[in-house]
């Protein structure tokens, strides 16, 4: 017989986090973050210098390639002011976008973007919600223009900047990878690179291959429903081509593990992973959603950065990692004082074997019948 999911509730995910431990600017240099590291054996404070030593000849480290763009933007329809958040780019000058007081707009409403030259948008749908699809007009290089003028780095709204982003943050919020603009948020796990730490690893013998996924404003969004199941995620373009996939398998099978940095990189292998564990090219939308009693087939291990409480994403890295061990290392990296979130300090995750995320599973639904009894 299958093995019947345990009940899932928001709650279940709910820690106590001070204040003090959000980041608010990274380490420096990158490198020098700490990195707590959660394996079957147990918990091992290290630093992100570390890794190196913590791979093997032979792995190969998956990363996002993606681009922040500065999405943010300030505009006016008519006098009534607006906050655009530019989300995903659907071709042609067409945006899905977030907005502040998008009750007020309506499809052909024309809002003109603050601090530019003539840069406005045809409002083409604005249902209920904050998402709205803007035209910008076919002249890509005209928007981009804009951006770079007006628009601002898309913050966490966790990191503190009462005056908007500071000058370091266009750099500091931008990883080493970056290469395709379009991700309006960054992989944070990245932030943590430098080169020289990519020539140790690299030296070590481990492989690099790069995905895209853009990430979207979507990630900033809170879990309000009490059954994580009733969340939807926003979709987001991912690419994966077939040199990178015929890496990763290429390492798969001459024994060495898949290293994903970032949950981003994870969610985009997920998506192109088979039952056997092959990557497959890739191109196109994903609105792949992690949770615990998910059986991963890609990744091996997990580099991220410590999470929100109540959020998709500590939901995904206690499917991938086990839900108990998972609040255990939170615990432990409350007291030991770890910084948490985009600019904080790094997790390395091994995953939780079946036998293993079994056994937790059972521990979880005893737990919620427990608390719901």
């Amino acid at each position: 017989m299958p093995e019947t999911p345990p009940p899932l509730a928001t709650a279940d995910f709910d820690f106590a986090l001070p204040e003090d431990l959000i980041a608010h600017a990274p380490a420096r240099p990158r490198d020098a973050a700490r990195m707590l590291v959660v394996g079957t054996a147990g918990l091992t404070d290290a630093g992100v210098g570390d890794l190196p030593g913590l791979l093997r000849p032979g792995d190969v480290m998956v990363v996002n390639d993606t681009r922040v763009i500065p999405a943010r933007l300030r505009a006016r329809r008519g006098q009534a002011r607006i906050e655009v958040m530019l989300n995903r780019a659907e071709g042609g000058g067409v945006w899905h976008a977030l907005v502040r007081n998008a009750r007020r707009l309506r499809a052909g409403d024309v809002i003109a973007v603050d601090g530019t030259e003539g840069c406005a948008a045809t409002v083409i749908e604005a249902p209920e919600g904050g998402a709205v699809r803007l035209d910008f007009g076919p002249d890509q290089a005209a928007l981009a223009a804009a951006l770079d003028a007006a628009g601002e780095v898309p913050l966490p709204p966790y990191i503190s900047r009462p005056d908007g982003p500071r000058p370091e943050d266009a750099a500091d919020y931008q990883a080493i990878f970056a290469e395709r603009p379009g991700a309006v948020a960054a992989p944070t796990a990245s932030l943590h690179f430098t080169p020289a730490l990519l020539a140790a690893i690299a030296a070590r013998g481990v492989a690099r291959a790069a995905v895209t996924l853009h990430v979207g404003a979507g990630t900033f969004l809170p879990l309000r429903a009490e059954d994580p199941r009733q969340h939807r995620l926003h979709a987001e373009w991912g690419e994966i081509t077939e040199e990178a996939a015929g890496a990763i398998n290429a390492a798969r099978a001459a024994g060495g593990r898949i290293v994903a940095i970032g949950t981003t990189a994870l969610r985009l292998l997920e998506s192109a992973v088979d039952a056997d564990g092959r990557i497959h090219p890739f191109r196109g939308l994903t609105d792949i959603y992690l949770l615990p009693g998910h059986r991963f087939r890609s990744a091996d291990l997990l580099l991220t950065n410590f999470h929100l409480p109540r959020s998709t994403l500590f939901m995904l890295v206690s499917a991938f990692a086990g839900t108990a061990r998972m609040k255990a290392a939170y615990a432990h990296a409350v007291t030991a004082r770890y910084r948490f979130y985009s600019y904080g300090d790094a997790t390395l995750l091994e995953r939780a074997d079946d036998r293993a995320t079994l056994l937790e599973r059972a521990d979880d639904r005893a737990t919620l019948l427990e608390r719901t009894a």
